[in-house]
């Protein structure tokens, strides 16, 4: 599924700064939403990128995905061939399922 943040024509998504000096910014985060960002231009040169809160989102939901991958993978290759079930990993701790759900809040960390 290609992303929103990455669609279209980069010459549509330039702004020149000079259109938020003529009180056009309102205009500018309007078009935000609708693309998902505009890069913002001053002097000829890209100064700065506008995202939409979900554009944004999505690139760190990206981000966090591959991130996850790349450690899943690394684990693999650090361990493969052993898989555990999680009735194995939680009797390794002397915990059983019933422990589990009667546990409120589980924090995981990596």
């Amino acid at each position: 599924m290609a992303s929103k943040v990455f669609r279209g024509n980069i010459l549509n998504t330039l702004v020149p700064i000079s259109r938020f000096n003529k009180g056009e910014a309102n205009k500018v985060f309007d078009e935000v939403r609708l693309s998902g960002y505009k890069i913002v231009v001053k002097n000829n040169a890209p100064a700065c990128i506008l995202l939409a809160p979900e554009s944004y989102q999505e690139m760190l939901d990206i981000i966090d995905d591959q991130y996850l991958l790349a450690l899943a993978n690394e684990r693999l290759k650090n361990d493969i061939g052993t898989a555990y079930s999680f009735d194995e990993i939680l009797a390794k701790d002397g915990l059983s399922i019933t422990d589990v759900d009667a546990m409120e809040d589980v924090e995981i960390e990596l």
